[in-house]
């Protein structure tokens, strides 16, 4: 099993689990350097002052917080030590609520729990509780210098602990203009409401592929053999321009229609019977 990136305590009232933090997600690229065209040396960047435009040496920089144009609060490594929470690699578990509470806005990156050395009796006890509460525990920890707010839920046979984004981080949605339900005409709405029906199935992340990536790596790949690549076609929708709303709903229900029905799916891995579907 790899190493955790973080191992500490996982805390609720009297009870704590030794516990490993592993990542739950992965950064599949591709990734890409910026070179010179005509030997394809990679690109280095010097920090440069602005006033003269000289270069920095490392040793000469330091932290700065920007409290109005132009003028700077220098942050020193003592002043961060001032602010910086204590160390206790705890994940302290302060509530467990319904997850159909919490907006979907809030939910960050994913990671693994794993159980310590004896802690797996209690690690189970925990993620089974949960299950049968239908409900996911918010914690805080620290982790690198920088506090976290959590969510702990039960997925499979694991505890997923997702980093959450505290409220102050939302952008609130008064500043947009959308839609009132007033301007939903009664027919449109059942059109719309049969659309969705015939395009309701089971959650299969397996359908959802990206062909854009696997396209782009095939193009790479070819260029490094210099053959012709094999690229998949995506599905173009039509012009977003809706001209007849009606007209394209129908169209669409009639599409849908002469469609051979899907085939059903297995049911999914549970995430909890309460939890809306968010992005890990």
């Amino acid at each position: 099993m790899a190493r955790p990136i973080w191992s500490g305590t996982l805390s609720f009232g009297l009870v704590t689990i030794p516990v490993g933090l592993h990542t739950a997600v992965r950064d599949l690229g591709p990734h890409f350097n910026l070179l010179r065209e005509s030997d394809h040396s990679r690109i280095r960047y010097e920090k440069v002052a602005d006033k003269d435009r000289r270069p920095v040496a490392t040793d000469d920089l330091v932290k700065g917080y920007e409290v109005s144009t132009g003028e700077f609060v220098e942050v020193t490594d003592e002043d961060f030590a001032k602010a910086a929470l204590k160390k206790d690699r705890v994940i302290d578990i302060l509530d467990f609520v319904k997850a159909e509470q919490i907006d979907d806005r809030y939910f960050n990156k994913p990671y693994y729990l794993t159980p310590g050395n004896g802690g797996a009796k209690a690690y189970a006890l925990l993620r089974e509780a949960i299950r049968k509460a239908e409900r996911i525990g918010v914690a805080k920890f620290v982790m690198r210098d920088k506090q976290y707010l959590a969510a702990i839920e039960a997925i499979g046979d694991a505890l997923v602990l997702t980093t959450m984004r505290f409220q102050e981080e939302l952008v609130e949605s008064k500043g947009f203009e959308f839609p009132k339900a007033g301007e939903v005409r009664g027919k449109e709405l059942q059109l719309a409401e049969q659309l969705v029906n015939t395009l309701a199935s089971d959650w299969d992340p397996a359908k959802y592929t990206n062909e854009y990536r696997s396209n782009l790596m095939a193009v790479i790949e070819a260029k490094r053999k210099r053959t012709k690549p094999k690229l998949q076609a995506a599905d173009q929708p039509e012009s977003a321009q809706v001209i007849d709303l009606m007209e394209r709903l129908r169209k669409s229900l009639g599409q849908r229609k002469s469609a051979p029905p899907p085939r059903a799916k297995g049911a999914a891995r549970a995430r909890g019977k309460t939890r809306r579907h968010r992005a890990a």
